[in-house]
């Protein structure tokens, strides 16, 4: 066999895997760093697990959507490039699909009974916030200063407001983990190795950097609709520290407080993406599909979904070649920690609103959202199951 022949063979193994995974991984980006240990740790040893948990740490040390950098890291381990691109595509594509179908026939729906489902929908984005913030709260913030660090977050949103505050937010988290978090760092692993070059990570970096800092700039020099859902989506991607449920305040800052997409669309929206396998970025194909300025929805999804997912793999590239050399560094750890203190604040404040102010609106919503919180922290539920069972609720309670 010659080495084009099997270097197309593990880009397609590489496809192959991950596209099974796209379409039967539930549960968020935890559940889904589980799936892949067991496909390509336990499955297929690709790599051990000591090299998995490393590859694990790298991936939630950097903002963006860990389990979806740590898909591309386990591709481009594999198969290079080539290999990078077909597993993220491969985990992407199904529930982005799924997500722009349901948008374009939301768009269709009408009378009670689906109007009782959009808002079941609804409840269940308060369950899964809360959810999500409690497990935050207690992994990220499990001392005093970390959990002062996250008040003085959600203070800093309430204060500042829209885009600018959930940056300001971070900043204060940054620089009050510097200050305060030294005594958490952990101690050093043992090196691994990525095939990219130092001068890519270095184009990468330059690439992450411009984008955040140019795109804004084209927007103000040339006022287009492109240019500015090209921005909003990679703004929110690149500002995800801790979770992906951390990109839901950054785009509502920047799709509903412009009016590009309506409130009760975007949490309907953002509850029917609990109920997909995948990531949670793939959120952003809905919005894109729903929202007003581009007027073409598959275009608009498309855009948003590459825009937001390409921050993240950009830092990922620009990181990999020194990564072993960063992370002995006391400061970087603590930062880190910072920052993510600081999105449990961010979170928390957006669990009131816009989430919490949309969806209860009165006792029947608050008993069927405590339900679901209780089902997946009790019960330990699957996400896609408690969307079900709470989009009926919603049904039910609107008849």
């Amino acid at each position: 066999m010659t080495d084009a022949a099997r270097s197309a063979g593990r880009v397609l193994e590489v496809f192959r895997a991950f596209l099974l995974l796209g379409l039967t991984s539930f549960g968020g980006p935890i559940a889904h760093l589980g799936y892949f240990r067991a496909e390509f740790v336990t499955r297929r040893a690709w790599l051990s697990e000591q090299d998995y948990a490393d590859l694990v740490a790298l991936c939630q040390f950097l903002p963006g959507p860990a389990s979806s950098q740590a898909g591309f890291a386990l591709g481009l381990m594999r198969a290079g490039p080539w290999g990078a691109a077909a597993g993220w595509t491969a985990f992407t594509l199904p529930s982005a699909l799924l997500l722009v179908l349901f948008a374009l026939g939301a768009a269709a729906f009408d009378g009670p009974l689906s109007q009782g489902l959009i808002h079941g929908l609804k409840v269940v984005a308060v369950a899964i916030v809360a959810h999500a913030v409690w497990g935050m709260a207690r992994n990220l913030c499990p001392d005093r200063r970390r959990a002062g660090i996250a008040l003085a977050a959600v203070i800093t949103v309430v204060l500042v407001g829209g885009p600018l505050g959930q940056v300001a937010a971070i900043l204060v988290g940054v620089a009050a983990g510097l200050l305060l978090c030294r005594a958490h760092t952990e101690p050093e692993r043992r090196a691994m190795y990525f095939p990219v070059s130092s001068r890519a990570g270095w184009l990468a970096g330059f690439g992450f950097a411009g984008l955040l800092v140019g795109l804004p700039l084209l927007v103000w020099l040339i006022p287009s609709a492109t240019l500015a859902v090209m921005d909003a989506f990679y703004r929110a991607g690149a500002l995800v520290f801790g979770g992906g449920h951390v990109v839901l305040p950054l785009l509502e800052a920047e799709v509903v407080q412009s009016g590009w997409v309506g409130a009760d669309d975007f949490l309907a929206g953002y509850g029917a993406a609990q109920a997909v396998p995948g990531p949670l970025f793939t959120f952003s194909a809905y919005l894109g599909t729903v929202m007003t300025p581009l007027g073409l929805p598959l275009a608009g999804a498309a855009l948003a979904l590459v825009m937001i997912f390409l921050p993240g793999l950009l830092l990922l590239v620009a990181v990999l070649p020194f990564w072993n050399r960063f992370r002995r560094w006391d400061s970087a750890q603590a930062l880190m920690r910072g920052a993510n203190a600081a999105v449990v604040g961010i979170l928390g404040a957006a669990l009131y609103q816009p989430v919490w102010t949309s969806a209860i609106l009165g006792p029947r919503e608050f008993a069927l959202a405590l339900t679901g919180f209780l089902l997946l922290s009790v019960w330990k539920l699957p996400a896609w199951a408690v969307v079900i069972l709470l989009a009926g609720g919603g049904v039910l309670i609107s008849l």
